[in-house]
């Protein structure tokens, strides 16, 4: 038999809205009251309601403190599916102060009785949450900045909707503490809260792989602790960049002999980049270890990730300038473009075939919605005869455009225009940051770009995807070798209608559960109208040297554990008498997946501005 579903209702009135949910076989309820029982038979149809709710089995309770609800309750009794508040408020004519502080108790209150993956539930009045469901909304400063608060004891507002008085059968809202005026509800809103994962510490990581017949080491630079072998590419995954990769295997498998390279592809990239920047580079320090026998090496576990943790905390991007002038230059992977370019000048190479490499790869950039600082890309490379290459970058485009377009068709509410733009052209979208690294790796013929009419925060147009020809020197007199590249996040996020790439890489389970294997959904956000938080940090950068933003965007991310969501250059000056110069950001947090509170963002505007000093040896002001 299925246990019953517990709910606890605080601050009732009269009792009606409990006696409404009261009679429910699966639900055990327990209505509660601030007042006496004296205090609330005496008035209206309390004295009614409690005997209905009593007669059902459920248990009624007075003189309960909503901030307090631990203490009326024993350890076995303390665990709630729901928790109902309709229109709290401290009485008379308290301000919005008054009735925040009340908020913050119950809802750290509420964190003590309610089970894992319970809810609770927030009747305010028109305009008292503060969010933009509100119409008309108020001043932030003016509302109960009812998410903010709720943040503060780790709860994120899940969903909200229309507070519906005359859909519950016998229910009259009274005023605060049962008074005879009762609440204006028109236009109320009921606010959903669940709980939220808990901001990430992570440790530092050491990377142990095989590489050139050695055992390697090296410490996982720490903004990407957290999305290192996370198996979203795996195939029991129903993660959306799996799909994409399987259903663009299969179709472009019907035109080409296809084969498939991701067992085999190291993390890691030595030698040099020509023409990327090198703060676009996440550069590692090697530690070299034991070196294993080539029967070790022949096992199969040449790429193997083997992780442990270790006690420093200082990201290895700081030292390696120096130890790149005396030993190998190592990166982690920003491209599979040089990958590709490997098998290509191999002997197995066979022209014809349609050779498929997939995996994260790594590159530093600046904070916004849509850039990524790790993404699945996914390459194709095939050589064919001069002459012929035209036709199969027809083939190619045509078949990733339909493996696209068959994928949207299990996503409604938006639609989808797929096109394919020449580098050269003058008409070139304006290049996002995907699109314009990959200009730096090698000559690009044509933008393979993506628009939706659902998603304002993406460019029209946004490039998902380069098509390049190879060079010369990589192919024979008599073949031409076509290759793609293809950001799988950019198009699950343009397909489900994800409009931040962290939610991509969230730890909450809530968002996996909304894609079936194999197929794609519109995205629904588990997380409303999270706050947001502004800090600016200004400070003089050294004399004579030029402010690495990348670096400073890579500081945030660590530091905040990627919940700073925008940093602008808001005012700059050169001070004559020295020649210094002085740069003022705004820094603005905000989490799309987890409860943000303005303690913890204080903090980590601390750590940042410390890290700042220290790394980037500029002087705070």
């Amino acid at each position: 038999m299925a246990a019953q579903r517990r709910v606890l209702l605080l601050g009732e009135g009269n009792f009606s809205f409990a006696a409404s949910l009261c009679g429910d076989a699966g639900t055990s309820v327990v209505a509660t009251c601030y007042e006496s029982e004296e205090e609330v038979s005496a008035r209206g149809r309390a004295a009614e309601n409690i005997q209905r709710l009593r007669e059902r089995g459920a248990e009624v309770m007075f003189s309960v403190d909503c901030t307090k609800l631990k203490d009326y309750f024993l350890p076995a009794k303390r665990e709630f599916d729901c928790i109902y508040f309709n229109f709290p408020h401290c009485g008379r004519k308290a301000g919005v102060v008054k009735n925040r502080e009340l908020l913050a108790h119950f809802f750290h209150s509420c964190a003590e009785v309610l089970t894992e993956e319970g809810e609770v539930h927030v009747a305010l009045c028109n305009g008292q949450g503060g969010t933009p469901a509100d119409q008309p909304r108020r001043e932030w400063h003016n509302s109960w900045q009812i998410v903010a608060v709720a943040a503060g004891a780790g709860f994120i507002l899940s969903n909200v909707h229309p507070f519906k008085a005359e859909t519950i059968h016998g229910y009259k809202c009274t005023g605060y503490r049962s008074q005879d005026k009762s609440f204006c509800i028109e236009g109320a809103l009921n606010h959903i809260f669940t709980r939220s994962m808990p901001l990430a510490y992570f440790k530092p990581m050491i990377c142990e792989i095989e590489l050139e017949r050695r055992r390697i080491s090296f410490q996982v630079p720490q903004v990407l602790v957290d999305k290192i072998n996370r198996g979203f590419l795996e195939l029991n995954s129903n993660h959306p960049v799996q799909t994409i990769k399987e259903k663009l295997t299969a179709v472009l498998s019907q035109a080409f002999p296809l084969q498939s390279i991701d067992y085999c592809l190291s993390l890691l990239f030595q030698g040099h980049l020509n023409g990327v920047c090198h703060s676009n580079i996440f550069w590692i320090v090697l530690s070299p270890e034991e070196t294993p026998g080539t029967e070790e090496m022949a096992s199969g576990q040449a790429n193997a990730i083997l992780f442990s943790h270790v006690d420093f905390y200082r990201d290895t991007d700081d030292n390696v300038q120096e130890g790149c002038q005396t030993s190998k230059q190592y990166c982690l992977r920003p491209s599979l473009l040089p990958h590709a370019q490997a098998v290509i000048k191999s002997a197995a190479f066979v022209p014809g075939t349609l050779y498929v490499f997939s995996g994260p790869v790594f590159r530093k950039c600046l904070i916004s919605p849509y850039s990524m600082p790790v993404f699945h890309e996914m390459v194709f490379v095939c050589a064919v005869n001069r002459g012929t290459e035209d036709s199969c970058i027809e083939m190619l485009v045509d078949k990733i455009k339909n493996s696209i377009h068959s994928l949207h068709q299990t996503v409604s509410g938006f639609q989808l225009n797929i096109s394919l733009q020449e580098a050269t052209s003058s008409e070139t979208t304006e290049l996002n940051d995907f699109a314009a690294f990959e200009s730096q790796l090698s000559k690009i013929q044509y933008f393979l770009c993506m628009e939706v009419d659902s998603l304002d925060s993406f460019e029209k147009g946004s490039c998902v995807g380069v098509i390049r020809t190879a060079p010369y020197e990589l192919a024979s007199r008599d073949l031409f070798v076509v290759s793609a590249s293809l950001n799988l996040d950019l198009i699950a996020m343009l397909l489900c209608g994800i409009q931040d790439w962290r939610m991509l890489w969230t730890s909450d389970t809530r968002f996996l559960r909304q894609f079936p294997r194999g197929e794609l959904r519109l995205f629904k956000s588990f997380s409303l109208y999270p706050p947001s938080y502004v800090h600016d940090v200004s400070f003089w950068v050294p004399d004579g040297e030029q402010f690495d933003e990348v670096a400073f965007h890579t500081i945030a991310r660590q530091v905040s554990g990627e919940t700073v969501a925008s940093i602008q250059l808001i005012d700059s000056f050169h001070q004559s008498e020295t020649g210094r110069k002085s740069l003022c950001y705004r820094v603005t947090f905000q989490s799309c997946d987890k409860a943000l509170s303005r303690r913890e963002v204080a903090a980590m505007q601390l750590l940042c501005r410390e890290e700042l000093k220290q790394r980037l040896h500029v002087a705070l002001r």
